[in-house]
C-alpha cells in the first residue's frame, strides 16, 4: 500500500507511506483525491512524515489536492515536511500557495480554526 486514507468528521487524513513521492505513486494519489473530492469531502490533511522525496509529478498530487479542495471551498494542509521536501517546495515558491504545518496535531487545529471563520 502507497498510502493511507482515514476519513474523519471534519477531515480525510491521507498519509503517503512510501518514502518516495514521485511518478510510481503520484498518479494513483491524484485518482484517489480525484474520489475523495467527489465525495464531497473537502478538507484534507497530506502527511508526507514518511516521504524523503518528491519530485514534479509529485507536487502535481499535492497542487491537485490543494486545488480540490479550494474548488470545494475546503482546506487543504500539508504537514511533516523533511528537510528535502520542504525544500523543494520552497525552491517552487509553494510555501506561500500552500497550507503548512509541522503535526497533523496542528493541521487539525488549523483546518477547525479555518472552518470557525466562515
Amino acid at each position: 500500500m502507497e498510502f493511507n486514507i482515514e476519513k474523519f468528521d471534519n477531515y480525510t487524513l491521507i498519509q503517503v507511506l512510501e518514502e518516495k513521492l514521485d511518478t510510481h505513486i503520484a498518479p494513483a494519489l491524484k485518482s484517489e483525491l480525484v474520489l475523495i473530492s467527489g465525495k464531497g469531502e473537502k478538507n484534507v490533511i497530506m502527511d508526507l512524515s514518511k516521504c524523503k522525496y518528491c519530485d514534479s509529478s509529485g507536487l502535481s498530487a499535492i497542487l491537485v489536492a490543494n486545488r480540490l479542495s479550494k474548488n470545494s471551498n475546503g482546506v487543504f494542509v500539508l504537514t511533516g515536511l523533511n528537510d528535502a521536501v520542504e525544500r523543494l517546495i520552497t525552491i517552487s515558491q509553494l510555501d506561500t500557495v500552500l497550507n503548512i504545518t509541522p503535526s497533523v496535531k496542528e493541521a487539525k487545529k488549523f483546518i477547525e480554526t479555518e472552518q470557525a471563520k466562515s
